[in-house]
């Protein structure tokens, strides 16, 4: 529920209200009661009074002075303090068993009076409480019975729960609530997100305008006068122009604080409520709660013209039980009809998520093919970015654009972006044709579903000029503010908004998010897969293993198994010597895969005529430029002399080779600097090793090696370390390769004389 404003952060109960401070006008302390009742604070343990309103010499007979510091039975007689003993000993819940009828002897006559009781805990040390007791003069039957108070709104139960619509709910509820109390004017009054309110139905006497579709500003209602709504549900003010009864003594004596009237009836309201009435010819109001999951939807307001109106209690009670029909019927008819949204929604869904995951079509095509995106959450327009393309379906902006909204939503903090004004969120991305509102979803790997709808300019009919709030009078010889003075119908042209994105639009576009998602990694397992078995494909099945010489390789995916763009190779060339290569092609899947597999297929054919590392990665860089101009890739070749152990290598954009000494020590050469593959100018250098008796060679890609937090020499050290210690391919792998590392990594080595492996 509610609370209410920190107290720190409200005014003192004496400081003068006006508009600029009556937001944080303490009302639920104001010291003071409407006079058609009278109020007594006591304490519970002996019933003595600690407090009351100034106004029970006139209603009981009593000046304040008199009864303050007596007990109830000292001050009012012991039947009095009887009724009431016994209503407390009934149980704790007080608020079911009133009003308790007493009679009080004024003037030698018995008066019978309503009396409300409600009780104020105290602190614990306490170890007490304060018992409020309000009394008004008893009108209507007595006592209270089921036909007296459960018929009078029997037959409006019946009316609301025949009805299939919100707007047939409200205006039977305004219908009875008019024909109960005989307000002139009885409102149903609903408050949007904001706590804007709009009349939604209306009920009144001929003769009156009519305020039906009239919108009312938030200020109109503080933040907390609507805490109170939500603690306390029904307020009458009889007479608006009352004269307000003073409470003494102000502080509590027992808490030292003023009273708190949250839960009291006779609550004295705000003078600018009262002025803000008055201008509006208001005589007599009351209101009635409706809740919504405990938080305020909306309010009955009853509006009496031709004077004071006091409705007897028994009526109130009756009205605030219809009050609380109406909230119980208003969640059933909401849930009713978002429950037969939702399953309309979960049909759209159902279809939306069959064609995301179905594999033969890009997700962007999948979703785009019928209107069903576009229906799901009424929108105009969608964009769907997927896979770096942008598809569209409905009205929206060109490709550009479009590519941009999405990319405003991706860079978003929240999974799920709304604005019903993109002049006001996104000022520069406005003038999208006609999208003035956005919904969009944010989804793996950089991907997003956008969704726009057209501006709705439409008119908005207030209750006078929301924007004029103040106007200066002259009152007392000194300059003050008062509430608007003019209700007359004021129209406002709403522009650069669409219509707002409802919450069961929004709980729709969560749902297909958390579907897409799963979809996507479906997708994405199928994309592994392939990639897998590309890869798979292209890595050599077997490599040679020529006399006196071992040769092993192992290729390791980046962490989540990721597939990538590198690759290893041993073929014997026709002129007996051996090459060797490692190569990567940068990023992951599919793409990467298939590049690979081109190149390493393009090298194979060229080290065949040509054998030499430096002309044939020459010859490889030229196929890169023209087949793979987007693709950034790097490779080592290395062509070895089996009798000799003399090899000659060159590098495009790789790392050299490491050489393997038998005595455990090992020798790597700086890289070579050369660019990578399609950037090459000329024919790269080379450099010549010789492989020792009982020494190798060991080829590798940088991801084995490199690490975010550290220097790349670190790596080959460690690399270096695992090979000398004996560990071989699969060893050093486990020791080299990060085990959350975002690269994947190949090993490919050579030893001389079966003795380093």
């Amino acid at each position: 529920m509610t609370a209410l404003p920190p107290r720190q952060s409200l005014l003192t109960p004496d400081t003068p209200v006006d508009l600029d401070n009556c937001a944080r006008e303490p009302i639920h302390i104001p010291g003071r009661v409407q006079p058609r009742g009278c109020l007594l604070v006591v304490r519970s343990s002996d019933l003595t009074v600690v407090q009351c309103s100034v106004n029970v010499a006139e209603l009981l007979g009593r000046p304040s002075q008199t009864l303050l510091g007596s007990t109830l039975r000292e001050g009012l007689g012991t039947y009095f303090e009887g009724v009431v003993r016994r209503h407390l000993a009934a149980g704790p819940r007080l608020h079911d068993r009133n009003p308790l009828l007493v009679a009080v002897e004024v003037d030698g006559q018995l008066r019978e009076m309503d009396a409300i009781l409600h009780r104020i805990p105290l602190p614990d040390d306490l170890d007490d409480s304060l018992l409020v007791i309000e009394l008004e003069p008893a009108e209507g039957p007595r006592p209270f019975t089921f036909a007296n108070t459960y018929q009078a709104v029997r037959d409006a139960v019946n009316d609301l729960n025949r009805v299939s619509s919100l707007a047939e709910v409200f205006d039977i509820a305004a219908r009875h609530v008019r024909d109960l109390t005989g307000f002139d004017r009885v409102m149903i009054y609903a408050f949007d997100e904001d706590y804007n309110g709009e009349v939604v139905a209306e009920v009144h006497r001929e003769g009156l305008n009519s305020f039906l579709g009239l919108h009312y500003p938030a200020t109109d209602i503080p933040a907390q006068a609507r805490a109170l709504y939500e603690k306390n549900w029904i307020r009458l003010i009889s007479d608006v122009d009352y004269v307000p009864s003073e409470i003494v003594p102000t502080a509590n004596p027992i808490t030292g604080a003023p009273l708190d009237l949250t839960h009291a009836t006779l609550r004295s309201v705000s003078p600018i409520h009262l002025e803000y009435l008055g201008n509006m010819g208001v005589r007599a109001s009351m209101s009635i709660s409706l809740l919504r999951d405990g938080k305020l939807w909306g309010l009955i307001a009853c509006h009496h013209y031709s004077g004071p109106h006091e409705p007897p209690f028994g009526v109130r009670a009756a009205a605030e039980f219809l009050g609380s029909t109406l909230s119980l019927r208003l969640v059933a008819q909401v849930e009713e009809d978002r429950l037969a949204a939702s399953q309309r929604a979960a049909g759209m869904l159902a279809d939306l998520v069959a064609r995301s995951r179905d594999e033969e079509l890009p997700l962007g095509q999948a979703l785009t093919s019928s209107d069903l995106l576009l229906d799901l959450v009424q929108a105009d327009g969608v964009v769907v970015f997927a896979d770096d393309e942008v598809s569209t379906r409905g009205e929206t902006p060109d490709a550009q654009k479009s590519r941009e909204l999405a990319e405003w939503v991706l860079e978003q903090d929240d999974d799920l972006v709304r604005t019903d004004s993109i002049v006001a969120s996104v000022p520069e991305l406005a003038g999208a044709d006609d999208a003035a509102g956005l919904l969009g979803i944010t989804l793996p790997d950089g991907q997003a579903v956008v969704w726009l709808r057209h501006e709705a300019t439409r008119d908005v009919d207030w209750g006078g000029d929301p924007h004029n709030k103040t106007i200066e009078r002259l009152e007392d010889d000194s300059v003050r503010l008062s509430p608007r003075k003019s209700f007359e119908r004021w129209r406002e042209v709403v522009r650069d908004h669409s219509i707002p994105w409802q919450d069961d639009v929004v709980a729709s576009a969560t749902s297909l998010r958390a579907h897409l998602v799963e979809a996507l990694y479906l997708r994405g397992q199928r994309d592994l897969r392939s990639a897998q078995a590309m890869q798979r494909s292209m890595l050599p099945s077997s490599l040679p293993q020529p006399t006196g010489w071992q040769v092993t390789a192992r290729y390791e995916p980046a962490d989540g198994g990721r597939v990538g763009g590198d690759w290893y190779d041993a073929l014997v060339l026709p002129s007996g010597r051996l090459a060797a290569v490692v190569g990567d092609v940068a990023g992951h899947g599919l793409p990467a895969a298939a590049s690979m597999g081109q190149l390493r297929n393009a090298l194979r054919a060229i080290l065949v005529g040509s054998e030499s590392p430096a002309r044939s990665i020459a010859e490889l860089d030229r196929v890169a430029r023209w087949t793979l101009p987007d693709q950034y890739a790097t490779v080592l070749v290395a062509v070895l002399d089996l009798a000799t152990g003399e090899v000659e290598y060159s590098c495009a954009g790789h790392l050299p080779p490491l050489l393997l000494a038998p005595d455990s020590s090992s020798t790597w050469d700086r890289p070579l600097g050369t660019p990578p593959l399609g950037v090459i100018d000329s024919e790269p250098a080379t450099r010549r090793v010789t492989v020792p008796k009982g020494g190798g060679i060991a080829l590798f890609s940088d991801g084995l090696v490199e690490r975010r937090t550290e220097s790349i020499v670190v790596g080959v050290d460690r690399l270096q370390s695992a090979l000398a210690g004996g560990a071989g391919v699969d060893g050093a792998m486990e020791l080299s390769h990060a085990a959350d590392s975002n690269d994947d990594a190949t090993l490919l080595l050579l030893c001389r004389d079966d003795d380093c492996a």
